[in-house]
């Protein structure tokens, strides 16, 4: 432990026995390599939240999460917090587990990312167990109404309307979309977009987010004569293209193709991918700036502040074939 920190083993031994002496600044440094290490602090030690922040994100596959997390790690790092990254795996370790395990950890605060707080069919208990321990918490992209912490997103109403309005502009009539499974909320704000602005509900398909869902539900919407096609994320949008090649046709110039997310390499893939960008980077910054004024004791309220999209047009839309 002193050798990780860089003081004398005296000086550990001060801290850990609660003994003055110690400036508040290697005591924190102490502290916070007992937690980083995965020791337990000692139980006269409990009290003070260690200067560590949860991450909790659902995968590490699609490239927009492990970029999320560099620009909250960055921003954490300067506020003097290390981030903890929690990735949920299938049949592992839950996003319950993770939230038992952090308030071991006596976190300092949570950020969740593309969470089941998105999903009004899943359980949220844990998020009521978080809310009970007044643990600041923050959550990115919209969430179910009843769980009362503050909201970063991407107006998932723009995007709809960009991407829908986009291939309007380009001459297209019949129009899909990919979107995520029925209670995911980000995906029920671009439905309901879509229908308002006279969206053909026959030509919505749901799925799971990966580049096989995104195939799988493409191609059915091919079947039916689409020439434009909005997804609910860059992957999705991936398994878009591949259906529409796995089925003879061209991008763009037979069916055009929408993402959601401008994730790394967007821009490198063939064609290079139309997308809606979130501005990740703000969005990140933001959710920092509300979880340190909640450990700070400051009132924020848990309201959703919403972020611009923009619309990043590129080569696999086009106007429709003659």
């Amino acid at each position: 432990m002193a050798k990780k920190v860089g003081v004398s083993e005296a000086t550990v031994s001060r801290v850990l026995n609660g003994k003055p002496g110690v400036s508040e600044a290697t005591r924190e440094a102490v502290l916070t390599a007992l937690d980083v290490l995965g020791y337990e602090r000692p139980t006269q030690l409990r009290g003070d939240r260690a200067r560590l922040v949860g991450l909790v994100l659902p995968e590490l596959q699609n490239p927009i999460f492990p970029a999320f997390a560099e620009v909250v790690g960055g921003a954490l790092a300067q506020q003097g917090f290390t981030s903890v990254l929690c990735t949920r795996t299938v049949g592992g370790v839950s996003e319950a587990d993770y939230v038992d395990l952090l308030l071991q950890q006596q976190v300092s605060g949570v950020v969740f990312a593309g969470g089941l707080y998105a999903q009004g069919d899943a359980s949220h208990e844990h998020y009521e167990l978080l809310r009970e321990r007044k643990l600041p918490t923050v959550l990115v992209n919209a969430a179910v109404e009843h769980l009362g912490f503050p909201q970063v997103s991407c107006d998932d109403v723009v995007a709809a309307e960009m991407a829908v309005g986009h291939l309007r502009a380009l001459g297209h009539e019949r129009i899909g979309m990919v979107l995520g499974p029925r209670d995911h909320m980000p995906s029920r704000r671009k439905l309901e977009t879509f229908l308002a602005s006279g969206g053909d509900p026959a030509l919505v398909e749901h799925t799971m987010f990966s580049l096989e869902g995104g195939h799988a539900t493409a191609a059915r919407l091919l079947r039916k004569g689409v020439t434009g096609v909005v997804c609910a994320s860059d992957l999705l949008a991936l398994g878009a293209v591949r259906a529409a090649r796995r089925s003879g046709l061209s991008v763009p110039a037979d069916v055009s193709v929408i993402g959601y997310d401008d994730s790394a390499l967007m821009n490198c893939t063939e064609p290079p991918l139309t997308t809606v960008r979130q501005p990740i980077d703000a969005m990140g910054r933001a959710a920092v700036d509300l979880l340190t004024a909640l450990i700070d004791k400051a009132v924020v309220p848990a309201d959703e502040l919403l972020f611009e999209p923009e619309l990043v047009v590129r080569a696999s839309t086009a106007r429709p074939s003659l």
